[in-house]
């Protein structure tokens, strides 16, 4: 599975920003066409966007483009214009029920026939935030095989239900874990909410780090300056990897013994510390920091 601990949003109007962006270490680009660009610059948006999938060279970075909104009247002229020119995967914003991803997956057939060196499929990556989308998780997270991400979008579920954003964010808490459980549930990624705090680096450490406690794979970001903190963050630290590496190893000697659960500095470990401890070097291995 690819590695997403950061998806970096550029409006696809901006030829600069995107250029610039193809020249950073991050894991993943989002060409916006959806609230990054202005309604009166949407075809020139869709015409940059493809001038960067024509042009340029995103070396290990994934590339993504965020159309617009299912119903919104636009996504159609998105998904006609972009797809032909092989992007990763499509974002799709707003999504409220299980029909949203599967109109895209079908127009992505249809669109893929065009495209003459069509390596894997194009992905779906399927944005909840509203509150509908949260009541819809089971059968959108089940929607289709394309379907590989669920993001969290936490400002628009706020405003949709009412609620006032703190920096805590225990408004929002609901929503995000319920949407990292149905990923989990439905073997999918989950990205979570945009980081919009590009000036404190340690507060943006510590809150990507509570995503990382959640479940969640990566983060969304809308500045360069986030990329070296957010990947960190959702990045297993050598301790954690050693660790890992520790209890799996122990684990392995009890089970050939005959011994389930078992004991290491104080703490009782069985079955669920086994998955925890997998779980952390798959992201190490994805990340690259394990063969």
């Amino acid at each position: 599975m690819r590695v997403r601990r950061a998806i970096l949003y550029m409006p696809g109007s901006d030829w600069r920003k995107i250029e610039k962006a193809t020249r950073l270490d991050v894991d993943s680009i989002c060409m916006d066409l959806e609230d990054g660009v202005a309604l009166s610059r949407k075809e020139e948006a869709r015409e940059t966007v493809v001038k960067a999938l024509k042009t340029l060279d995103f070396g290990s970075t994934e590339k993504l483009v965020r159309i617009n909104a299912v119903g919104s009247g636009m996504e159609e002229a998105d998904l006609d214009v972009i797809v032909p020119f092989n992007p990763d995967g499509i974002i799709i914003p707003k999504v409220s029920s299980a029909a949203d991803v599967q109109w895209v997956s079908e127009r992505l057939v249809e669109l893929e026939k065009t495209i003459p060196d069509l390596g894997e499929p194009i992905h779906i990556l399927a944005l909840i935030e509203s509150a509908i989308g949260i009541v819809n998780l089971k059968e959108i997270a089940n929607s289709d095989s394309r379907l590989k991400v669920l993001i969290f979008g936490a400002e628009d579920l706020a405003g949709d239900v009412g609620a006032v954003r703190t920096p805590e964010g225990n408004e929002v808490l609901y929503a995000r874990s319920a949407v990292v459980t149905h990923a989990a549930a439905y073997n999918l990624q989950a990205i979570d909410m945009v980081a919009t705090d590009f000036k404190g680096m340690d507060t943006l450490f510590q809150e990507s780090r509570r995503g990382v406690e959640l479940g969640y794979d990566g983060r969304q970001i809308i500045h360069p300056k986030q990329i070296g903190e957010v990947q960190r963050a959702f990045t297993p630290s050598d301790k954690e990897i050693e660790k890992a590496k520790v209890l799996i190893e122990a684990f392995t000697k009890h089970q050939e013994r005959g011994v389930g659960a078992f004991e290491i500095d104080g703490k009782m470990v069985d079955m669920p510390n086994l998955k925890a401890a997998e779980n952390v070097l798959r992201k190490a291995r994805a990340a690259g920091k394990l063969d």
